[in-house]
């Protein structure tokens, strides 16, 4: 499958009532497909509340977008999928808007015996000009992804390729107990895990967050780039029509590109895990990354913290422009302490003979409230001393990702692997280049909180009473030698 003519998708665009104002759809160097005005266009003299004077680029019909919605009015229309669709979906929006892609993808076969009757779409034929490799890692090859080694995304991409191939093995398992969709999906043209994680793919580089609609994908409208500097943004209008409007205070030269923004604020990890690639931007000082906290194993709590917690813990690390670094993991708090410091958990049992764990410090139950443990501890003298416990923890995690971020031996000889597409290079390089230089910087932004919290009042008071109590108990131990000495 391969992406058509430019001049093909205005024509078929058309036909599906979809209109553009003074832009149109071109190969944009670099990047493939994009958006170009074909005029001069300007909005410097248009303040952000008048939003009724901003030029329109592109309206789309509302029966194009594509989200859970869509796909429950298709089950009403097919009944042959609906039969599917009630076997095998409605397990998230996501797998449902999968499912329907999957079937329009097996509808588009010419080889389909005739007489086989599914309900056409206007994604039917909308399909044929999406790429087969959208450059997500999740379609890297084994090679290229472990140029992912030691970077945050490397847990993500294998996470979410053993997910993938569960779906697909759960739609499989079903649908091959459905004569009609055997024949349709396996025995014609069999389909291959390749194509479930070709349709994440493009679902995951394509969504919108739509004002009213949620998430969808909108065709015609995903030809449209990303940009930090983005000159124009989406919106749905009353008539339930998406539209391409352009940003106040801003200007655009006949020929150059209009893009949107897709995010300005999600890490670099994010980008590529989710478009494909990394903006020249995304290479600056600064950034973001999140990164899985595990439990100390040596904690005889850490289970039923864990349990109470009900998440995978996270710490998230930013670091800004200027270098300051800030951390996020509520997990911490509530791992940095222990029944010495008042923390205890009980199972109850409820009036129906149910236990449940919960959660108590210093006597009062919290258990609703451990996902916030630092709010429950802030006001108490022992907030600084965990607050110290965890950034000394949070640091070792992060040495401890930089050490395996270092260039590993293999990563020089999958650089020069001629198997290995220079896209996946150049990503993984970048992508490890900006996360070495966060957790740089985080690591040194938290040894001066460290020397910060170690002059707390609090925290001198509490070691100061440790010095004290190690004293006594060697003025004990030695006092015992003494009277036992029987020399």
């Amino acid at each position: 499958m391969s992406r058509s003519d430019p001049s093909i998708l205005a024509a078929a665009s058309r036909l599906r009532g979809v209109t553009f104002h003074d832009v149109e759809c071109g190969n944009v160097e670099g990047k493939g497909w994009g958006l170009t005005a074909t005029k001069d266009l300007t909005t410097k003299d248009i303040k952000d509340a008048d939003t009724d004077q901003l030029p329109k680029l592109m309206s789309i019909p509302h029966d194009l977008v594509l989200n859970q919605q869509a796909v429950e009015e298709y089950a009403k229309e097919c009944t042959e999928f609906k039969e599917l669709y009630e076997a095998v979906g409605r397990q998230s929006p996501r797998r449902d808007v999968l499912l329907f892609l999957l079937v329009q993808l097996a509808r588009g076969n010419p080889n389909l015996p005739s007489g086989t009757r599914i309900v056409s779409h206007s994604w039917t034929d909308y399909l044929k000009f999406l790429p087969e490799d959208v450059l997500v890692p999740t379609q890297w090859s084994t090679d290229e992804r472990k140029l992912l080694d030691g970077t945050s995304l490397k847990r993500a991409v294998t996470a979410k390729l053993s997910s993938l191939t569960s779906e697909f093995d759960y739609v499989f398992d079903k649908s091959c107990n459905m004569p009609f969709w055997y024949s349709v999906l396996w025995e014609t043209e069999t389909r291959r895990l390749q194509d479930w994680v070709m349709l994440d793919a493009w679902y995951r580089s394509r969504c919108l967050e739509l004002p009213r609609s949620g998430v969808s994908m909108v065709p015609y409208l995903d030809v449209v780039n990303h940009s930090r500097e983005a000159t124009a943004y989406y919106d749905e209008s009353a008539k339930d029509e998406v539209v391409l409007l352009l940003r106040p205070g801003v200007s655009v030269a006949k020929g150059e590109e209009i893009t949107i923004s897709y995010g300005t604020v999600k890490p670099a990890a994010e980008m590529l895990f989710s478009y494909g690639f990394l903006e020249p931007a995304e290479k600056e000082k600064g950034g973001s990354l999140v990164l899985p906290f595990d439990a100390d194993p040596d904690d005889p709590l850490a289970r039923a913290k864990l349990v109470a917690f009900g998440e995978s813990p996270k710490v998230n690390v930013r670091v800004d422009q200027e270098g300051a670094t800030t951390w996020e993991c509520p997990f911490a708090y509530l791992a940095c302490v222990n029944e010495e410091d008042g923390l205890e958990f009980k199972l109850l049992q409820d009036v129906e003979g149910n236990r449940e764990l919960r959660v108590f410090w210093l006597e009062e139950d919290v258990t609703d409230r451990v996902k916030d443990f630092e709010a429950v501890i802030r006001c108490h003298p022992i907030y600084a001393l965990v607050r110290l416990r965890a950034v000394t923890i949070l640091q070792g995690c992060l040495e401890d990702e930089l050490r395996q971020l270092h260039t590993p031996d293999f990563y020089d000889a999958l650089s020069w692997n001629p198997a290995v597409r220079a896209h996946c290079k150049v990503a993984a390089a970048a992508l490890r280049d900006i996360e070495g230089g966060i957790l740089e910087m985080a690591v040194a932004g938290m040894e001066e909180e460290k020397t910060a919290l170690a002059a707390d009042e609090n925290v001198v008071a509490y070691f100061g009473s440790m010095e004290i109590t190690e004293s006594d108990l060697v003025g004990d131990e030695a006092a015992n030698e003494e009277e036992d000495d029987f020399s």
